[in-house]
């Protein structure tokens, strides 16, 4: 397989300059998977995580995932954010394979241009919110400053307190202004609100929100809550390793109406 030409480096823009309107159905694709299979060995089985998955992703979109446990969901989220490879097919990220390229390049790719919240915070305990962001802005090439992270999921209050000191809604958006305080073009979440009640879930799902419409991030979320589809912009539906239905909802609600 010829190598990947170099992923792009992510270009610096003012985090208070609003993103452009951005129509998904005519947008270029950021991602774009064609015929994407994944293959896991369990014991002497073959286990088939993807079966041919085709995508488009354009940029700026707010993509749902729905599917059972075992549907693929979160093997094509890490795939598609460079943190597993497929067994064949094709994904790109602007133009540029991911499929073929070496470690570093997939370092630089994460590292530049995707921002990851899963289910679990996986903050640092003995440091406290500002610094747990901070970690990740000394590493970015273009950080937006830490406090306006912060400021961008309205934690700026809560930046000296501890994790233990604050509630698991409150983590969780440290998490999300970690994730994206590198400025990244994608916002992948696995389950963001999996661990929460209705109340702190919406205001993770708000902050979501903000960071997709005001930044025009690219945000994928993964969920079992179907009631989170009403969010999106189009949703994917999975099921035995394959996209069974693909809805476009005629009106998005906000996460403020939602109930579960």
């Amino acid at each position: 397989m010829p190598s990947a030409p170099p992923i792009p480096a992510q270009a610096q823009a003012p985090v208070s300059a609003p993103a452009p309107a951005l129509n998904p159905a005519s947008a270029a694709p950021l991602l774009q998977a064609r015929g994407l299979t994944r293959m896991y060995r369990s014991g002497s089985q073959e286990v088939l995580a993807l079966d041919h998955v085709d995508l488009d992703v354009a940029r700026g979109e707010f993509v749902v995932l729905l599917g059972p446990s075992g549907s693929g969901k979160s093997t094509l989220l890490n795939i598609l954010g460079g943190l597993d490879g497929a067994s064949s097919g094709s994904v790109c990220f602007a133009g540029h394979r991911l499929d073929g390229a070496s470690d570093d390049e997939l370092t630089t790719y994460r590292r530049e241009h995707v921002g990851f919240v899963f289910q679990f915070y996986n903050l640092i305990p003995s440091l406290t919110a500002r610094e747990n962001v901070a970690l990740v802005a000394g590493i970015a090439n273009h950080p937006m400053p830490v406090d306006d992270a912060l400021a961008q999921v309205d934690l700026l209050p809560r930046a000296d307190h501890f994790p233990a000191e604050l509630s698991g809604g409150e983590q969780q958006r440290v998490a999300i202004a970690r994730a994206i305080v590198k400025r990244p073009d994608l916002l992948l979440c696995d389950e963001p609100t999996g661990a929460l009640d209705i109340q702190a879930g919406r205001r993770v799902l708000q902050a979501i929100a903000h960071i997709n419409q005001s930044l025009g991030t690219t945000a994928l979320v993964i969920t079992h809550n179907a009631v989170i589809a009403g969010m999106a912009d189009r949703v994917l539906h999975l099921a035995s390793g394959r996209i069974v239905c693909i809805e476009t909802p005629e009106h998005k609600c906000t996460a403020e109406a939602l109930t579960w």
